[in-house]
């Protein structure tokens, strides 16, 4: 029997975890590295268990009783292929389950309402709801996928700061600013982006936002053409009774004021975020282990 439920929200730059009791009351959180279970799936397994160690520790419990919990991972990836099958079998807990990261983010902000729900971080997905059907989009990974993520910014960013180096696109401060970091040199550029993981992609994001709202022509680009690609997104899932549309993740804020009027005028506060939707779900899983053992 599982007295303790674990929520994990398995980012592509930390992974947060939460511990609560019986009554889904979190008690302790704890943060780690990336979880990204595609590209480093060993890197993203010590990292979730570290995590939740750590939400123990927080909650001034024995880090060790993670193990005795049930536990629900939502992670990018989890929809591929066996990613999210053989990261589940190598958890370490009494009992977990591996979902989307676009299921914990609509699950904690909708609750159990009907709505739609965009995520933006280091990747990007979508969820939506309607009579209880759940439908989700995108959370492909930025090479061929994750529009509007914050690693997809950054993969752009370089690409244009390389045609403005060549003289197809016209140089701009936020291009000069990128090639200086690699002290202009193009060949430094190229090694950086084949060897990268998203999050390091990733933190070029703030800048991008902080050029384009400067008018920098680059970024005023990149950050319209991502707006863009959110509307279609929304527009995909939305149905016209829809009237509630949340955004959640760590860009969500920034790209409000670039969305379509339509879109703007539909968004609503989140009840909460992804990582309490992986705690509400773990905390059903750890009941339904309890009446199993009763």
């Amino acid at each position: 029997m599982t007295k303790y439920a674990i929520g994990i929200d398995g980012g592509g730059t930390s992974c947060r975890a939460a511990v609560a009791d019986a009554t889904g009351t979190i008690v302790g959180r704890g943060v780690a590295g990336a979880a990204n279970i595609m590209s480093d799936p060993d890197g993203a397994l010590e990292n979730i268990v570290r995590s939740s160690r750590a939400a123990f520790a927080d909650a001034g419990l024995d880090p060790s009783l993670a193990e005795h919990s049930a536990a629900v991972l939502g992670v990018a990836g989890a929809n591929v292929g066996l990613h999210g099958e053989k990261i589940r079998t190598a958890l370490p807990f009494a009992r977990a389950d591996v979902v989307t990261d676009s299921l914990i983010a609509l699950q904690g902000a909708l609750g159990h309402s009907d709505g739609v729900v965009g995520a933006f971080g280091t990747g990007s997905v979508y969820g939506a709801r309607r009579n209880g059907k759940v439908t989700e989009i995108g959370g492909w990974g930025f090479v061929i996928g994750d529009q509007s993520s914050g690693a997809r910014l950054g993969r752009d960013l370089l690409e244009i700061a390389l045609l403005a180096h060549d003289g197809v696109e016209t140089a701009t401060p936020l291009t000069r600013i990128v090639m200086a970091e690699f002290a202009n040199n193009p060949q430094d550029v190229v090694e950086f982006a084949h060897a990268a993981k998203p999050r390091e992609f990733a933190r070029y994001a703030p800048v991008v936002f902080e050029h384009a709202i400067a008018g920098d022509a680059v970024a005023t680009r990149i950050v319209a053409k991502a707006a863009s690609d959110i509307d279609r997104s929304l527009d995909a899932l939305l149905w016209p009774e829809c009237d509630t549309v949340c955004l959640l993740g760590g860009l969500s804020a920034a790209y409000r004021p670039w969305l379509s009027p339509a879109h703007r005028a539909l968004l609503a506060e989140p009840k909460g975020d992804a990582l309490q939707g992986a705690v509400s779900f773990a905390v059903a899983l750890a009941a339904e282990d309890e009446r199993c053992c009763a």
